[in-house]
């Protein structure tokens, strides 16, 4: 049924680190079950751990899963989330803390259906949805817990595409672009989402500056001033890996 566990948060933290370590240009989360993301986590794991809680530790076990989705966005590289099936409760938890969702057509079901087993997100996914869609959106899908068809999460703009065997092609012209302005836009994205207009607007300078500081800015910037004027709009529509375009 392709549910996750407490084990799967740690193999994902340590695969975060392998990536990390091996400087990987940018990374697809899928499903390894046809027709499931990751269907939600393990209602068992859920249940034998609220009975055996305290008041003190209790938030601990949320804020593992938590600081996994927060090292999503402090990654260097994008992450893009190819919703192949089901991705309910922690699954579409997980994919909205990805920097991209990528979802397809199919008999499948997206949404944050934890009140109706009488629990709440815990790893940020509320608050990630009302950041993407409002809170008036958030609250009346969080709390109906109602799942929502791919059509549906596209249309209210949780998923960005309906296109899953485009994720990767994405991931690849991701991969391709300097690095240093990659991590800094995602910083300026991710950061920034939260502060006043002022302050991401200072931030925004700050990554900006950042960036050109990059070893792969400046080469970047020379390429594209190699290409005569008239070709540029081209060679920026190009596809700098070759292949289809995904855009």
């Amino acid at each position: 049924m392709s549910y996750f566990t407490d084990a799967g948060l740690a193999d994902l933290d340590a695969r975060l680190d392998r990536w990390v370590a091996e400087d990987v240009g940018a990374v697809v989360l899928a499903g390894g079950v046809p027709g499931r993301f990751i269907t939600h986590f393990d209602a068992d794991e859920v249940l034998t751990s609220q009975r055996a809680m305290d008041p003190i530790t209790a938030p601990e076990r949320g804020g593992v899963a938590q600081a996994l989705t927060l090292r999503l966005h402090d990654l260097p590289f994008p992450v893009i989330a190819a919703l192949n099936g089901d991705a309910m409760g922690w699954g579409f938890e997980l994919a909205l803390a990805a920097d991209v969702r990528v979802g397809e057509w199919g008999d499948h079901r997206h949404g944050l259906i934890e009140v109706r087993l009488g629990i709440v997100p815990g790893a940020g996914g509320l608050t990630r949805m009302a950041r993407l869609v409002g809170t008036g959106a958030a609250l009346l899908h969080g709390l109906s817990a109602t799942p929502l068809s791919p059509q549906e999460a596209y249309e209210l703009g949780l998923v960005e595409a309906l296109a899953v065997g485009a994720a990767v092609a994405h991931a690849e012209r991701m991969a391709t672009m300097p690095r240093t302005a990659v991590a800094m836009a995602k910083r300026l994205v991710h950061r920034g989402a939260g502060l006043s207009l002022r302050a991401a607007l200072e931030q925004g300078s700050e990554c900006a500056f950042r960036a050109k500081l990059g070893a792969d800015s400046a080469p970047a910037l020379e390429a594209y001033l190699q290409v005569p004027p008239e070709h540029r709009r081209v060679w920026l529509q190009a596809d700098p890996v070759g292949g289809v375009d995904p855009v």
